[in-house]
């Protein structure tokens, strides 16, 4: 990298870590008071900083100013993160297949993106291998949306059945990102599912499934979703600004 590119670089980091500070008190605001209006504490609500393409320096600043979750969509980025972050609670939020498993394990707290046995079977394998336990969250495809990984509403509770009698691995919650909507209001039914959903598995106390997080709500529909029971969000540009495809 020249001295010019790498004069850029740093003024452009310290744009947007100027930008994140004012960036993260509008978040936290519209959390709190989504919180509120849901009859919660706004330390109910976990707030994840969705990190995919965001440079390792912006990150350690976002982390340095409170925030102490952040989640990474692509293994391979993580991975190449890692050793560079500031200590923080790591997460897996994006899709995930079987062979990119054995990076995880031991790397995050959570995957929050387990939608079919063949993918908890491998997880659970690997973390008995490792002697360790997986935290896991199973991903519902709210919308029935061909394109998108999830499982099917009707097939949920098939799913935990079987994930549940699987050593190594943990179901802390659900999951689920919805359709694309016009409004952010819009999203709403299917959030609202989703806290059914959520209740009635919490309410039948299952062996092995524990639900204590509804991650649901992303940067166009976080207050939506809060408002609708999640607790947790996932926020990436509403941080960070648009996505720009250079990461460390």
């Amino acid at each position: 990298m020249t001295e010019k590119s790498l004069n850029e670089t740093e003024q452009e980091y310290a744009e947007r870590m100027r930008d994140l500070e004012e960036n993260l008190k509008v978040v936290r605001t519209k959390i709190e008071e989504a919180a509120v209006k849901s009859g919660r504490s706004p330390e109910e609500i976990t707030l994840l900083a969705a990190t995919k393409t965001v440079p390792v320096p912006v990150i350690n600043r976002a982390i340095e100013l409170g925030v102490s979750h952040i989640g990474e969509n692509r293994v391979q980025e993580l991975c190449d993160k890692l050793p560079l972050l500031s200590p923080c609670d790591r997460q897996f939020i994006g899709h995930l297949q079987t062979n990119k498993v054995k990076f995880l394990i031991g790397q995050v707290s959570l995957i929050q993106s387990v939608d079919n046995e063949k993918l908890a079977k491998e997880i659970s394998r690997l973390s008995v291998q490792n002697k360790t336990t997986t935290n896991v969250l199973i991903e519902v495809n709210i919308g029935h949306e061909e394109n998108k990984s999830g499982v099917l509403p009707e097939k949920l509770s098939e799913l935990l059945e079987k994930v549940s009698c699987m050593p190594g691995i943990s179901v802390r919650g659900l999951m689920a990102i919805p359709p694309v909507c016009d409004r952010p209001e819009d999203a709403m039914p299917y959030f609202s599912r989703m806290r059914e959903y959520y209740v009635d598995i919490k309410a039948k106390r299952m062996d092995n499934i524990l639900m204590d997080y509804l991650s649901m709500g992303m940067s166009s529909d976080y207050a939506q979703a809060i408002l609708c029971g999640a607790n947790m969000v996932r926020v990436g540009s509403s941080l960070f600004g648009p996505r720009k495809y250079q990461i460390l």
